[in-house]
């Protein structure tokens, strides 16, 4: 017991050792053998899930975490449950997580603030920052001010409001990125070219103090900046100057798939109709893993109409067609699929229909817009203003549901009254005239209109005197109204000697789809059944055993080896292998090589050094805007929350450089 005590405390001090070094993977070992030792420690546990957290092994930490739920309890490891679901993009499972605990630390606020910003929730995650900065004095102070200013951006930019001056010095590259993002919003280009230009400076200030740091890697850092700029240019009208710059951030080819999918959409706005072999390579940019948790919900709806509108360039007619009316189907009320579809049908030389879909969506489009502010009658009234559509069976049949929603059952019975007028007159006695008879009569009979009703049943059962079901709906509702006429309608039903069906039971029970199969009664042994009239003796056939293929040098007359079920090197006759050169070595490698020596060569039999994870805590949050043409600014910078062990505040092991970087 004393050895096993010892070694557990040696553990512990190789554990505390590594997490002081960084060395989270030795670390993990360590905690792996002292649960081996010690099960179900709770100080143990924890380690390993930090350790796993730094490792970016969040599954593994969750699982870890679901396992041992009871021992460890929820308000110890709920910031990093809670930082694994934000960093494998379970955004609303993350912030159910953090809202549990009554009481919430510093870490767990700011992770909170992450989570509001990716929800786009920017007024809650203000507050948020804003209580941390007053409340806290640390050294993440500037962290912490970056993500108010890309807060304040963020709510510039998409909400288009004005927040107040909170007063931010402009003392990083990041801040001043973040300023020129909010004057973006605001309309104030030409400042906001001149904060770029200030925070390109900056940066370069910044990283000409680390030797370490590379052209390249600055060039890769400024592509944010730059991508920004040429926003700029291309609200201004300097295309080729923008187009340019684009282009130059292309080729750096970024890890930021936000950044790269804005930049490649802003090109192909620039392309339009033209050089779309360039736009279709730049749409692949668009569609890459991860795009949709970096870049905010506008962005992506600039990206998708921007995909449509290159289907149409590139006659891809289907294709545009099928991209539109997803996009109409997710934004409703929203002119710009219409107008796709619009310009679509003119390119197709259909103008008849396109000004006939630009009419009806125009108003259906103005529909919408007062019926999502709750005047649902007023939604209703321009429905029915439109006289080409107002008989169409699908408007009648939205305008029955609006009202049957606002409970104007009056008006719905109006609409089916004006419907049925106007196919009496004009296809009297059609399928679509007695299914609008039908409608209305069974709507008025669900509503207990049933006095109403009687002169639709009694239309539809002239037409049909043989119809049972309506005429039977026609006595309950004079039953009420009129007994005596109940009476003698009455008389037309049929009796229930003529009602009776003759059905043979046993042939629906074994007919095919019958739940139930009644199973045949088994045969008696010794019994022959008798035979039913035509029905001959059957034999079964037997299959004829085909006569195996003898060897051609086959000789009956000679006598079989006796040694032939013994293997080849058993045999008394076997003298092994002759020696000579192997075949296998003729040609190959090159001249003079051996195949020993190209064994050695061959790189795919070496060991390959495995990849380098990412770092923790390399999530992003974004926002941008549309312009004309439906391109998008590049998103604003934003800290990333910190993973922290058991009582202690840490950042990702990364490699440390002057002042504090911060991602975005």
């Amino acid at each position: 017991i004393a050895s096993s005590t010892c070694s557990v405390a040696s553990l512990w001090t190789e554990v505390n050792r590594c997490g002081q070094n960084g060395d989270f993977t030795r670390a993990l070992k360590a905690v792996n053998k002292i649960l081996h030792e010690v099960k179900e420690d709770v100080t143990a546990l924890h380690c390993k899930i930090v350790c796993l957290v730094q490792n970016c092994s969040f599954k593994e930490a969750l699982n870890v975490m679901n396992t041992y739920s009871k021992v460890l309890g929820s308000e110890l490891i709920v910031f990093e449950k809670a930082y694994c679901e934000y960093r494998l993009n379970r955004v609303e499972s993350a912030l159910k997580t953090i809202e549990s605990v009554s009481e919430q630390t510093d870490k767990l606020k700011e992770l909170y603030g992450q989570v509001l910003y990716r929800m786009e929730r920017y007024d809650e995650c203000k507050a948020v920052y804003t209580d941390l900065i007053r409340n806290s004095q640390d050294e993440y102070e500037e962290e912490r001010k970056t993500n108010l200013s890309a807060v304040v951006a963020a709510m510039s930019t998409w909400e288009k409001a004005s927040p107040d001056d909170l007063g931010l010095s402009e003392t990083t590259y990041e801040l001043s990125y973040n300023a020129a993002c909010t004057l973006i919003g605001r309309g104030q280009l030409t400042e906001a070219l001149n904060k770029l230009q200030e925070a390109e400076e900056l940066c370069r200030v910044f990283f000409s103090e680390d030797s370490d740091i590379t052209e390249e890697d600055v060039e890769s850092e400024l592509a944010v900046i730059h991508s920004q700029m040429a926003y700029i240019m291309q609200l201004q009208g300097r295309t080729e100057e923008a187009l340019q710059l684009y282009n130059q951030v292309i080729k750096l080819k970024p890890s930021d798939v936000g950044l790269l999918a804005v930049t490649a959409n802003n090109i192909i706005t620039i392309n339009k109709d033209q050089n779309v072999f360039d736009s279709k390579k730049k749409v692949k940019l668009t569609n890459a893993d991860g795009v949709e948790y970096k870049l905010a919900k506008k962005q992506l709806q600039a990206i998708e109409f921007n995909k449509a509108l290159l289907a149409m360039y590139t006659n891809q007619a289907d294709q545009c067609r099928k991209l539109t009316s997803g996009l109409q189907s997710q934004n409703p009320g929203h002119p710009r699929p219409v107008l796709i579809q619009v310009a679509q049908l003119c390119r197709e030389k259909q103008h008849s229909k396109a000004i006939e879909l630009l009419q009806v969506n125009l108003i259906i489009i103005k529909c919408i817009g007062v019926f999502s502010k709750g005047h649902v009658t007023k939604a209703c009234d321009i429905l029915r203003s439109i006289e080409d559509f107002k008989h169409k069976q699908g408007m009648i049949s939205a305008l029955v549901s609006m009202y049957s929603h606002e409970e104007d059952i009056d008006s719905a019975i109006d609409v089916f009254s004006q419907a049925i007028q106007y196919y009496q007159s004009e296809q009297p006695g059609s399928s679509v005239h007695l299914a609008l008879v039908r409608e209305a009569a069974d709507f008025k009979l669900k509503y207990g209109r049933k006095k109403e009703a009687i002169s639709d049943l009694e239309q539809l059962w002239k037409q049909n005197t043989n119809d049972i079901h309506t005429l039977a709906q026609l006595i309950s509702a004079y039953s009420l109204v009129d007994q005596d006429k109940a009476k003698s309608l009455s008389k037309h039903l049929p009796s229930p000697e003529s009602m009776s069906f003759n059905v043979d039971v046993d042939e629906l029970e074994n007919s095919h789809g019958a739940n139930y199969v009644r199973k045949k009664a088994a045969k008696v042994t010794g019994e022959n059944p008798p035979k039913e009239q035509g029905q001959g003796d059957v034999k079964k056939k037997k299959k004829k055993k085909k006569k195996g293929k003898l060897p051609k040098n086959y000789d009956p007359t000679a006598n079989p080896d006796p040694e032939r079920w013994l293997p080849m090197r058993e045999r008394t006759y076997y003298r092994g292998r002759k020696k000579g050169k192997k075949k296998e070595q003729v040609g190959k490698g090159t001249q003079g090589a051996t195949s020993g020596a190209a064994s050695d060569l061959d790189a795919s039999k070496t060991a390959s050094s495995p990849p380098t994870s990412p770092r923790p805590g390399s999530a992003q949050a974004s926002a941008s805007t549309s312009a004309p043409a439906a391109s998008n600014v590049v998103p604003p910078r934003q800290q990333k929350p910190a993973t922290a062990g058991p009582g202690a505040r840490k950042k990702a092991p990364q490699k440390k450089k002057k002042g504090s970087k911060s991602g975005w």
